[in-house]
């Protein structure tokens, strides 16, 4: 990246940090959310290994962990770019996950896993760095693994991202709101 994008990164930090200090992703734990993540378990459970090690890019404060039934997972890793939600995800203590502070941009996993998921995540990656940032995550995904992306309503510049995987399953989850709705696939490795 260079140091214009570094500078928009450490910006766009700050601004994660105060939003959710301010409660402005509050949002996330209404009920109309509440379908979005039961369809990425419902993926989890129809797709994925039998008690997969889940990687969760963009966990903000570990909401999809309130869905997430612990005996379906040996491990769970939530990494999001704000300092402030992933305290406040620590200081849920959900069993068998851990919550760390990276920048999708420059992350790294540091194992390989069976589901990756970026829910909600891939659009604030800089068009720049997509390709570089879905090929270091791939990487990671153990050969019969599943990623599994949601994105809110088109989420234009990021789909065609995908279209070299093999696409195993996509839905639309809509809601009562007309305007409120998102887009699910999980997909394998070619």
């Amino acid at each position: 990246m260079n140091i214009i994008n570094r500078f928009h990164n450490w910006r766009r930090k700050q601004r994660w940090n105060k939003q959710y200090k301010n409660g402005r992703w509050e949002n996330l734990k209404k009920p109309i959310e509440a379908e979005r993540y039961r369809t990425i378990i419902k993926f989890i459970k129809a797709f994925g290994t039998k008690t997969p090690t889940i990687l969760d890019l963009g966990c903000g404060e570990g909401v999809l962990n309130n869905y997430l039934e612990s005996q379906l997972f040996k491990s769970f890793l939530g990494v999001d770019f704000s300092k402030v939600s992933i305290d406040k995800a620590q200081s849920k203590h959900y069993p068998k996950t851990n919550f760390i502070v990276a920048d999708l941009h420059t992350f790294i996993p540091p194992n390989k896993v069976d589901v990756i998921i970026l829910n909600e995540a891939f659009y604030y990656v800089q068009e720049s760095e997509k390709r570089k940032v879905l090929d270091r995550i791939l990487a990671k995904l153990n050969n019969n693994g599943i990623l599994i992306v949601s994105i809110f309503r088109e989420g234009h510049g990021c789909w065609e991202y995908f279209e070299n995987l093999e696409k195993i399953d996509f839905t639309i989850v809509k809601t009562d709101e007309e305007m409120r709705y998102w887009k699910i696939g999980v997909f394998k490795k070619p």
